[in-house]
This record gives C-alpha cells, sequence and structure tokens, in this order.
C-alpha cells in the first residue's frame, strides 16, 4: 500500500474553549474565596455557597454537554487496519493489565493513512500479539481520528484482511492528536479565577476587615481598650488592673454591648487583664447563654478557691472560662503552675460542682 500525505487534525473551537475556561476559572475563584471569606466571618449561606457552586456548575456543565454526547454516541465508529511502528509500556504492570503507548499508522479504505500516538490497557496475556511491524485493527470516531482504539477481537472479515495486510509507514514525524487549546485558554482561566475570587473578597470586605463604625466600635484610653467586631469582642486592662477588682468585668461585659444590639455569646474567656467574649454567628444553632447573666459577684472567688486549694504551685497563671456546648452553663476555672495545671466546676449561679486538683 503506498501512503502519500498525512492527515491535519480538525480545528478546535476556540471561542468555545475560551468561554468554557473563563466559566470554569471564575466557578473555582468565586467557590474558593466564598470558602475562605465565609469561615473567616462565620457566614453560613456564604460558606454553604462556596461549597454548592462547584456542584451546579458540574452538573449543569454535564447537562449542557449531554446533547454533544449522544450525537457522538449515535456516529459509527470507523473501522481500518493500522501498521505498529512502536509500543513501549508505560504503567499498570503490577495488574493483569498493563498500560501500553503505541505509535500506529493507520490506513484507512477511503481516507489518507496518518500517524497516532496513543494510550491503551492491554492484558499481559494478549501483549505478545502486538509487535513492530505487526498488523491490527483500530476503530476511531470519523470526525475524532486522534481517538484511535485497537480492536481486540475483530470479526472473521476484518481477521482474514489482517492476515493478508502489508502496510508501509506513513512518511513525516507528525502525529494526529487532538488539538491543543494552547496557552490562552490557560491564561483566561487564571484570570477569571483571580477576578471572581477579588470579586467575593471586596464585595465582603466590611465584614472581612471589620470596617464601619456599626461592625467595630473601638475605644482606647490609658487604662482600658475595647475592641468588638462581627464575631467577637475584647477588653484589654491597662497595667495595675485585673478583672478580679470589684465591678471590673462586669463593666467590661457591658462595654462590649453598649451602643449595639445585645447579642448572646457561645463562650466567654477572662484572664488577668484579657477578656474575650465569641459571639452566636448568624444562623447558628449552637446553645448559648447570656452574658449579663453571669454570677459576677461569684467569679472572684472561685478564681481565688482554684489558685488555693487544688495543689498548683507558683508561680500561677489562671483563666476562666464560661459556655454551655454540653447543654447547662459551665463555669470552668483553669489553673496552671510551673509543671503542673488543675481546674474545677461550677454551675450557672457560681456553686462548685467538681475539683480537678493536680496530680
Amino acid at each position: 500500500m503506498t501512503i502519500s500525505t498525512v492527515a491535519a487534525p480538525p480545528i478546535h473551537n476556540m471561542p468555545v474553549a475560551l468561554a468554557q475556561g473563563f466559566l470554569t476559572g471564575g466557578v473555582i475563584g468565586a467557590s474558593l474565596a466564598a470558602l475562605v471569606v465565609g469561615g473567616i466571618i462565620e457566614s453560613v449561606p456564604l460558606f454553604v455557597t462556596g461549597l454548592g457552586l462547584p456542584a451546579v456548575y458540574g452538573l449543569l456543565f454535564f447537562l449542557a454537554g449531554a446533547p454533544r454526547r449522544a450525537r457522538e454516541t449515535a456516529v459509527a465508529p470507523r473501522t481500518a487496519l493500522a501498521a505498529v511502528e512502536s509500543l513501549e509500556a508505560v504503567g499498570g504492570e503490577a495488574t493483569s493489565d498493563v498500560a501500553v503507548r503505541f505509535d500506529l499508522t493507520v490506513a484507512p479504505d477511503d481516507a489518507t493513512a496518518y500517524r497516532v500516538a496513543f494510550t491503551q490497557d492491554i492484558n499481559l496475556a494478549d501483549l505478545p500479539d502486538y509487535r513492530p511491524g505487526g498488523v491490527v485493527v483500530v476503530q476511531y470516531p470519523p470526525d475524532r481520528p486522534w481517538r484511535v482504539r485497537i480492536v481486540k477481537r475483530p470479526t472473521p472479515e476484518w481477521e482474514e484482511r489482517v492476515a493478508g495486510a502489508r502496510l508501509d509507514s506513513a512518511p513525516g514525524p507528525v502525529l494526529v492528536s487532538e488539538p491543543s487549546e494552547g496557552c490562552v485558554v490557560g491564561y483566561v482561566t487564571l484570570l477569571a479565577l483571580l477576578l471572581a475570587a477579588a470579586g467575593v473578597v471586596l464585595l465582603f470586605r466590611a465584614d472581612l476587615f471589620d470596617e464601619g463604625a456599626s461592625d467595630k466600635p473601638s475605644v482606647s484610653s490609658s487604662s482600658s481598650t475595647t475592641v468588638v467586631s462581627s464575631a467577637s469582642g475584647t477588653v484589654t486592662l491597662g497595667p495595675n488592673q485585673s478583672f478580679l477588682d470589684r465591678g471590673e468585668l462586669r463593666k467590661a461585659v457591658g462595654s462590649l454591648t453598649r451602643g449595639t444590639n445585645a447579642r448572646a455569646a457561645l463562650t466567654v474567656v477572662v484572664q488577668d487583664r484579657l477578656l474575650s467574649v465569641v459571639y452566636e454567628p448568624t444562623g447558628s444553632q449552637a446553645p448559648t447563654f447570656d452574658p449579663d447573666s453571669l454570677p459576677y459577684d461569684r467569679l472572684p472567688a472561685l478564681v481565688e478557691e482554684a489558685r488555693s486549694s487544688l495543689g498548683v504551685g507558683s508561680p500561677q497563671t489562671w483563666q476562666l472560662t464560661v459556655e454551655r456546648l454540653t447543654g447547662s452553663l459551665t463555669i470552668r476555672v483553669g489553673v496552671t503552675g510551673a509543671e503542673e495545671s488543675a481546674s474545677l466546676e461550677a454551675d450557672a449561679q457560681g456553686n462548685v460542682v467538681r475539683h480537678m486538683p493536680a496530680h
């Protein structure tokens, strides 16, 4: 068989590829940004949107491609003889099938012969049937000649043709392959990803960076600093002050809600000069409590009891934590010494219910 030229691959639809790349990059960028921003500002709807957006896009992409796949399935594949130019095992040696990369000269009956390279899994028992110079039967879609697959069990008619066939190699080193989209589509995808991520960040910049007077009132003085955000509030006392001082803790908690709508708290954490309150996130169903309902008059005594009766030596640091994640309100005072720690727990009225002394 005389072979004269090499078939050229069809032209790729670049506008469609660019549009698909832009949409894909936008979905990826918006989804990742929504997940990160939603986690930082504790916005459940935004976080869920970040999770659901790729799934919705994938479903729409699958449905949009259904007509094309149906048309491709309806087209009968073309069968032809092909000569094995070379073959190389590239993976899968540990299983019964091995991935083999073939270089073939495909010689259709009614078209110009061409060269093609592809990878196909071949059973180890059948591998000796394929050798350079041998002739095999292949099939491929008429409109995508690069998607060649070797027919492992051809019909008797094609087996007879293989037995008496002799094919010459297609001239030239050119291999037919699936058209590449090139770097342009990659650049467009990356650009869309960055634009979408930046758009989400800009849209929620007020919550993310605590901008605006209503989201971040801040009052500083020589004695203390109060900072309130949409998710938490902190009060830091100045030198020579302590939240164990009479009325100091109640006043600090009140300063966090002054001029704003009172909010339920998830936790209240108190150290000697630092108070932190974590508020209930929007849409959360976690158990919360009213910070104003705490037994403030009992808290200094609880700290003193923990420091003096739990067997922790000096020097000491203490931390008081209030939460009701287990159902009932729990006040826990932990004391840490040089090499050991201990704690006690009290109920909502400040009555001690359990000691966990140092060992």
